[in-house]
């Protein structure tokens, strides 16, 4: 049971995995006569495509107004990263199932927003124990459906999720507004904060149920109602999302999840008039799309989007804390969390050393089926990615890079069910010049470049040279070094000796294009709240 408002680079510790029992999800009878494309093969398709229904695979409903929507289709087709095996239909939804679910959550705003605070906190407080009494059957949907391994959802992933409903549902009933007496008018001023409206949420494939419900515990907390669209990649813990809010009775409406496509279901969430408030995590391509949309209806806007971030390892450090500090912060999550390291500078002095250890601890980690207690990367999430990720690298060969390990190096060793799964191996490059795309542009896979630095000055200039700005790492034993730096590097969130640890009460967000305000509290308080003033005379 999570007791503090923190993530810990602790919780991503290969020594500590739990036993785990094998994976399973709740399928209607048999697959059918279904075979899976490799991965390998340009004609290989993933969720992007739209198809009939099987009679073998898990169907989703749209959750409307309190219920479960019938849907006949069309349906986008989902496969099991690992194995490459269609087994969930998503529907298709479009701006009707979005009218639909904005009016219900239109309906429902009134009463919500009207509820004591403490009572919309009883409500997602129920939530979090029933998501908490079935962690285990959450964390094996979430790797079947996202790729990573069972372990990892169930140490830190579902974990986060039920933290999000009971930090939110403790924390925001105890901020306070502001008042002031002026005694020149003999007036008494003061602030309330009341519910922006229906807060329409965006969530990625990366984590999602972690960072779904870090957007729908504050804003339903600050008196919001909710029309969520989750990534049409990993829409199955969303779904069952929905089951727990109708067990712990939370008011019809309140919640309503719209299953789709950006461009179908997304695009007409961004622009329902309706909608006065869209937060947004993904790509900063789709999250510039989201502005100008936005931007004519002046709509209230949070975007979490991409990073590249960097990793300063100095000659003091402790070397042994950094490389095994790094080896999780460049692979964990297969390289998928916008947080990963994807450039590693490491001052001269000690760089030889610090390649050896490294990619001799890359080396090590083991790629395998998700459900394997022992594997430290399981699948990404979709041919697709796969082979972008992999164009990565070919690029990166010819702009002069060295592969080190990983990708084009070594051979992984699946176990045959996993064949077609969507694997790559922890790769590392060398030797590339700075404006290689693969220096300057989001990978989002389990891949990190290292290059050699010899002043402060320089690694600085270089990892404040991209159009990017999420998080950064240092690694110094010298307070000065690490003081000097943090304040140099144009990002949203530094780690000295350390990544991953973090306090929701603390702001989270990134700068240049790494996204546009931040998530935490206060923060949230912010966002999902509008401030009025009164002012009233007294005499």
């Amino acid at each position: 049971m999570p007791t503090a408002a923190t993530d810990s680079v602790a919780l991503l510790d290969t020594q500590h995995q739990p036993t785990l029992r094998s994976l399973s999800i709740s399928l209607t009878q048999g697959r059918g006569n279904l075979q899976a494309a490799s991965p390998r093969s340009p004609n290989f398709k993933r969720s992007s495509q739209v198809s009939i229904m099987p009679s073998s695979i898990l169907e989703l409903n749209n959750f409307i107004g309190g219920d479960f929507v019938a849907w006949s289709g069309p349906w986008i087709a989902s496969e099991n990263p690992a194995t490459g095996v269609h087994e969930t239909n998503v529907p298709d939804s479009g701006a009707r199932e979005v009218d639909a679910a904005v009016a219900a959550a239109v309906q429902a705003f009134p009463s919500w927003r009207s509820l004591p605070c403490e009572e919309r906190g009883r409500y997602l407080l129920r939530v979090a124990d029933l998501l908490e009494a079935q962690l285990q059957e959450f964390a094996e949907a979430e790797s079947r459906d996202q790729g990573k391994p069972v372990w990892l959802a169930a140490k830190v992933d579902i974990p986060r999720a039920i933290l999000n409903f009971r930090h939110f549902a403790s924390t925001i009933p105890h901020l306070m507004g502001t008042s002031k007496v002026l005694n020149a008018s003999n007036t008494v001023n003061y602030t309330t904060r009341e519910g922006v409206g229906v807060a329409g949420l965006i969530s990625p494939w990366n984590l999602p149920l972690y960072l779904l419900t870090f957007k729908v515990a504050p804003a339903l907390m600050c008196g919001c109602t909710v029309v969520a669209k989750p990534s049409e990649l990993t829409s199955v813990t969303a779904f069952k999302l929905c089951k727990l809010f109708q067990e712990a009775g939370v008011p019809a409406g309140v919640l309503n999840m719209v299953f789709g496509t950006g461009v179908k279901a997304g695009t007409a969430l961004t622009q329902h008039p309706d909608v006065p408030l869209i937060s947004f995590t993904g790509s900063t391509v789709t999250g510039s799309t989201i502005a100008s949309l936005t931007a004519p209806l002046f709509k209230k806007l949070s975007l979490e989007m991409g990073g590249k971030n960097a990793a300063l390892v100095f000659s003091d450090c402790d070397l042994e804390l950094t490389v095994a500090t790094l080896i999780r912060s460049c692979f964990i999550n297969q390289g998928q969390v916008c947080l990963c390291t994807s450039r590693i500078y490491v001052h001269s002095r000690i760089y030889d050393q610090f390649i050896e250890k490294f990619v001799a601890a890359a080396r090590k980690l083991k790629v395998g089926s998700p459900d394997d207690p022992s594997v430290f990367l399981g699948a990404l999430n979709s041919a697709q990615h796969l082979a972008k990720v992999r164009a990565c690298v070919a690029q990166a060969v010819l702009d002069g890079g060295v592969v080190l390990c990983g990708e084009t190096k070594d051979q992984l060793q699946l176990p045959p069910r996993n064949d077609s799964g969507f694997f790559m191996a922890p790769t590392v490059i060398t030797d590339l010049p700075e404006e290689s795309a693969a220096m300057k542009e989001e990978i989002f896979g389990p891949v990190t470049c290292i290059q050699r630095f010899n002043s402060e000055d320089e690694a600085v200039r270089a990892a404040n040279s991209v159009r990017y700005g999420l998080c950064a790492a240092v690694f110094t034993r010298d307070l000065g070094t690490a003081h000097r730096t943090a304040h140099q590097l144009k990002v949203g969130t530094v780690w000295t000796n350390c990544w991953l640890v973090r306090d929701l009460d603390l702001p989270f967000g990134g700068t240049k294009q790494s996204g546009l305000g931040r998530e935490g509290t206060h923060e949230s308080w912010d966002f999902y709240t509008e401030q009025k003033t009164i002012c009233l005379q007294i005499a």
